[in-house]
């Protein structure tokens, strides 16, 4: 009788713990933050090329921000390194380049400037695609082909960030919700032969 109240005291716990793990979805714990995806290196005749994309950068207080009006930009950092046999890498290129969005509340209406693609910024009323426009880097030029060695080995290592805000001391109270708004990825590492 003794040993059935204890089994009964450990079973209806687990019995509890199983349930919820049926019944709570799984997402609910899914790790939402910002991450690369979609890394493609590509080469044209003369230059090594990379695409990429960052998920997840855009949450709640991000989007609040920006619907607001305030200036938001990501940078993202791509360097190349020459590997082999030696304990320290050769870090041959470092790029760094960044996107800013700008909602006009008069007009309605988000510029996106990204000086390493274009030189004027992209108009858009739309939301979706000003943050598409934000997340996705395509054919960013990392190092002319001429400068590397056939046969040699190399890594790729990209990165993204928000910039931090800087507000008036005034705003900081309205503005709260800053501290909490940013993001900044892992160095993720393609390793290639040329």
């Amino acid at each position: 009788m003794k040993l059935l109240l204890q089994l009964k005291q450990y079973l209806l716990p687990l019995i509890f713990i199983i349930w919820i793990a049926m019944v709570v979805p799984v997402n609910l714990f899914a790790d939402n933050n910002a991450i690369l995806v979609n890394i493609k290196l590509a080469n044209t005749r003369d230059d090594l090329l990379t695409y990429f994309e960052v998920r997840n950068a855009f949450t709640d207080k991000i989007n609040q921000a920006v619907q607001n009006g305030i200036p938001t930009t990501f940078s993202f950092y791509v360097s190349l390194y020459k590997t082999g046999n030696s304990m320290l890498d050769k870090k041959i290129a470092d790029i760094e380049i960044k996107s800013t969005v700008k909602y006009n509340t008069l007009k309605e209406e988000f510029s996106v400037s990204r000086l390493w693609k274009d030189e004027k910024p992209a108009v858009t009323n739309s939301f979706e695609e000003a943050k598409s426009w934000m997340t996705e880097v395509d054919n960013l030029k990392i190092i002319p082909l001429e400068n590397l060695v056939k046969g040699d080995k190399y890594q790729i290592r990209i990165k993204a960030e928000l910039d931090k805000v800087t507000l008036p001391l005034s705003l900081h109270y309205v503005f709260f919700f800053v501290s909490f708004w940013d993001f900044e990825t892992d160095w993720y590492l393609i390793n290639f032969t040329y």
